[in-house]
């Protein structure tokens, strides 16, 4: 191919170069789910595969869910007649998904995860565009989110050693994958959940973005899109140096895993929290809540043997001196 198509093939073709997101000649399994986001994101990498020598394949996650019969069927018949490698995942029958965002969300990267292990592929590609990027930021503000949930749709990240997940159209809208859909007559399939208002993210899609639009900024979603990349690139600059404060801090007292109080004290607050929240995910509390990060902040400067309550999943924590007599913040399991 020597020229690209059109404006978003131009758009994708530079995004991929600039953030270095998809080598070419490699492995990729495209996760379609018969959307419009899905199957523009399939008909531009197609198009690009000659000038990148990728080897593409569709995957497609059946939920099961009745409102989705027939969907399975109609992404097979859409990858036959692209003349792809087609994989199908169902969820078993005698074990339904519950029809939550999350629960499908977990299964949908579980399957597609396996997938491509099964298969040896090297990236698993979705659709995810600007549009769910601002309705993410939405959605995890609400529910309390401090940067690292504002910002997590990112455009790569790992799903399992050698195999990364990447989101290459997130600096395209949905109101252009739909256009890109039409004008290339895509056989879309419209999701019933999609406009189910019992659904956050569907309220926040189809109720508050126009509603943010008409009243506050005809460009929200952009604007918001804009935010979490910035948010992205703080996130990534503070947890690299919270990394290094906890190196730092950690160490062992007896048979102990222990942060010294007086390297956590020298810090900013910011950095404090992400080393602690590090830390905890070296222990049973992988996903520590706000609250239990700051009854970890009150033993920085806490007297020596002050202790925390039990967590939930067990354990506590406890100010106790090292061999230099210096305080150091302890696990107990």
């Amino acid at each position: 191919m020597g020229r690209i198509f059109g404006s978003l093939h131009h758009r994708l073709h530079r995004t991929l170069h600039q953030k270095k997101l998809l080598p070419a000649g490699q492995r990729l399994l495209v996760a379609v789910s018969g959307g419009q986001d899905s199957l523009c994101l399939w008909k531009l990498l197609s198009e690009l595969q000659p000038k990148w020598g990728w080897e593409l394949a569709i995957a497609h996650c059946d939920h099961g869910w009745e409102l989705d019969a027939g969907l399975a069927d109609h992404v097979a018949t859409f990858a036959q007649s692209q003349k792809a490698q087609f994989h199908l995942r169902k969820t078993n029958p005698e074990t339904p998904l519950p029809p939550t965002e999350a629960a499908a969300r977990d299964w949908r990267y579980t399957a597609l995860t396996e997938i491509a292990q099964t298969h040896n592929y090297t990236y698993v590609v979705t659709g995810h565009t600007l549009s769910d990027r601002a309705e993410t930021l939405l959605y995890n503000l609400f529910r309390g989110s401090g940067a690292d949930g504002l910002q997590s749709l990112t455009w790569q990240r790992s799903l399992a050693p050698a195999l990364h997940l990447i989101r290459p159209l997130l600096n395209i809208s949905r109101l252009e994958t739909g256009d890109f859909c039409r004008q290339y007559q895509l056989p879309v399939w419209e999701d019933a959940y999609n406009q189910d208002l019992s659904y956050a993210r569907s309220r926040i899609r189809h109720q508050l973005l126009p509603l943010l639009s008409q009243d506050f900024h005809p460009q929200v979603e952009v604007n918001l899109a804009h935010t979490a990349e910035l948010l992205r690139a703080d996130v990534a600059y503070l947890e690299a140096q919270a990394e290094e404060v906890l190196h730092q801090a950690q160490q062992q007292v007896g048979d102990l895993a222990c942060l010294q109080c007086s390297i956590l004290s020298q810090v900013p607050l910011a950095l404090q929290r992400r080393a602690l929240r590090q830390f905890l995910r070296s222990t049973p509390i992988t996903a520590p809540t706000f609250s239990q990060i700051e009854e970890l902040i009150s033993l920085i400067n806490a007297p020596n043997q002050t202790r925390t309550s039990t967590f939930p999943k067990g354990g506590s924590f406890q100010v106790q001196k090292n061999q230099s007599q210096k305080n150091c913040i302890c696990y107990h399991p």
